[in-house]
């Protein structure tokens, strides 16, 4: 299987970190953890497992992480749905290490050759090119992106986004 070069990868993680601050754009803190009125969770534990998912790719290119375990736990898979504000990390905060993950994703792909993006790496259990593997953080991280469009509607801002 092959996967995308280091400019491709940073072309995708720059997109959908445009798309979550123009779905993002105007919300409060308190806005982010209306909860859905279905199965799911907040806008707030969605963008933080997006982070989560981005520490992950940092990791995986042995880069400086964005957050510790205490920062992760609360947002990972599985973790329980935010229903409280002091149960989130606000909103702001968020944000600003969306802004910083994206700019150290962006910098360490710079530095990535091919033959780095082609070393086998160990990912959720297996083991996989490290290309392949930051793609398929990256299709993840594109799934709960698409999520955040309904979780800004809760917010009563029902205009289109994209």
């Amino acid at each position: 299987m092959t996967h995308p070069d280091a400019e491709t990868l940073i072309g995708s993680f720059g997109l959908t970190h445009q798309l979550i601050r123009m779905q993002t754009d105007g919300l409060g803190h308190k806005d982010s953890l209306l909860q859905p009125p279905f199965r799911g969770n907040c806008l707030n534990w969605v963008l933080g497992h997006i982070l989560v998912g981005r520490n992950t790719a940092l990791k995986l290119m042995q880069e400086t992480l964005i957050w510790d375990e205490a920062e992760t736990s609360r947002y990972r898979s599985g973790s329980e749905p935010i229903t409280r504000d002091e149960q989130a990390l606000p909103l702001d905060r968020l944000l600003v290490d969306l802004d910083r993950s994206q700019e150290r994703i962006a910098a360490a792909l710079k530095c990535t050759t091919p033959e780095e993006l082609a070393t086998v790496v160990p990912f959720r259990g297996s083991r996989r090119p490290l290309g392949q593997a930051l793609a398929s953080q990256h299709w993840h991280e594109t799934y709960h992106t698409g999520q955040l469009e309904l979780l800004r509607q809760l917010a009563g801002t029902d205009d289109a986004i994209v």
